[in-house]
């Protein structure tokens, strides 16, 4: 469904990455984990994840890695500076995706590299605001500290339920750094014997994706049919 919303903020999040809030001019009904579409012309629809529970109402937060060598992001967040200035609607296809949160009891273990962080955010953002239960584990992969953006919210989310855990995974560590160094599909595997339990959601490049499901699957029992990702549409 297009439509027409206005452009309510944008805010630096870390280098090169944008919060911006979207404000739809009709109501919209979207499940946890599903993305939008943001119209750049007639055959041109750029997909991003909404990072916001479906809880917050009349409102979508995008959040935008747009590097000096990335122009297909790039070029959303200055279309969406301009409709800031000028006050002007941005045209969205929403909602998209297939991977969205599954009512079920069984633990899950969110995981996410880079600004893929948005999809399992919503994903979190709906456990918490509906109470579930079931142990909840968030798995965050980046460069290093500083991409990781929404760390001390995330700290303390987990330190306000006991159900829920934030391990976030470095590949460049500083001094003061005391968490895990490495790849975030490592960092899981070393962390549960077997995930046969889990429903796994993911959000990262194909590549992660499909190495996620082939590990996965073969050395920690993981069920195919309860991982979830935008990218299984598609390898």
């Amino acid at each position: 469904m297009i439509i027409n919303c206005k452009v309510k903020s944008i805010d630096a999040l870390a280098s090169n990455t944008y919060k911006i809030l979207l404000q739809p001019e009709s109501t919209v009904t979207f499940k946890a984990g599903q993305y939008l579409m943001v119209v750049m012309g007639l055959k041109d629809k750029r997909p991003f994840s909404i990072a916001n529970s479906p809880t917050r109402e009349n409102e979508f937060e995008l959040h935008i890695g747009a590097s000096e060598h990335n122009a297909y992001a790039g070029e959303v967040v200055e279309k969406m500076r301009l409709a800031l200035t000028t006050q002007e609607s941005v045209e969205i296809d929403v909602p998209h995706g297939k991977a969205s949160l599954q009512e079920s009891e069984r633990p899950l273990l969110l995981i996410a590299g880079g600004t893929g962080f948005s999809y399992v955010r919503s994903i979190l953002d709906d456990v918490v605001a509906n109470q579930w239960q079931q142990p909840t584990y968030l798995y965050w992969g980046a460069k290093d500290k500083s991409q990781l953006y929404a760390f001390d919210e995330l700290v303390a989310i987990a330190d306000g339920h006991d159900n829920i855990h934030f391990i976030p995974v470095v590949e460049h560590q500083d001094d003061n750094w005391q968490g895990k160094v490495g790849n975030v599909l490592q960092a899981v595997s070393q962390d549960f014997d077997t995930l046969e339990e889990f429903d796994i959601y993911l959000a990262g490049r194909f590549e992660m994706a499909g190495a996620a499901r082939e590990q996965f699957v073969l050395n920690k029992q993981a069920n195919a049919e309860r991982m979830f990702a935008d990218a299984y549409a598609f390898i």
